[in-house]
């Protein structure tokens, strides 16, 4: 399986950002994907998760402001981040739990 994330990027407080991960070398169909997130200095700590194409989880830092979904024709997961604040600054991963598989990152930076 490989992981290919996308998205990040240097946006304002209370701003927007969306995050896609495309999923490759697996077989069926992508249900479950997570994500994940490291600020600098601290442990990666995981964010939202996504199973059965449609059940979806959240971190409570998150909860109300993050949406994570999947586009099964294209294995594309996303993470629709809204009400963005300095403190969800970090590199975001995604991951495919299945084989414990993580994309290579993406920068998330919020300023105030």
């Amino acid at each position: 399986v490989q992981l290919q994330a996308s998205g990040g990027g240097l946006v304002q407080a209370g701003g927007s950002l969306r995050l896609s991960c495309t999923a490759s070398g697996f077989y069926g169909t992508l249900q479950n994907m997570a994500w994940h997130r490291q600020a600098l200095g601290k442990e990666r700590e995981w964010v939202a998760r996504i199973t059965g194409g449609d059940t979806t989880t959240y971190a409570d830092s998150v909860k109300g402001r993050f949406a994570i979904s999947i586009d099964t024709a294209t294995s594309t997961v996303y993470l629709d981040m809204n009400g963005l604040k300095p403190a969800d600054t970090g590199v975001y991963y995604c991951d495919y739990p299945l084989t414990g598989t993580w994309g290579q990152g993406t920068q998330v930076t919020v300023s105030s």
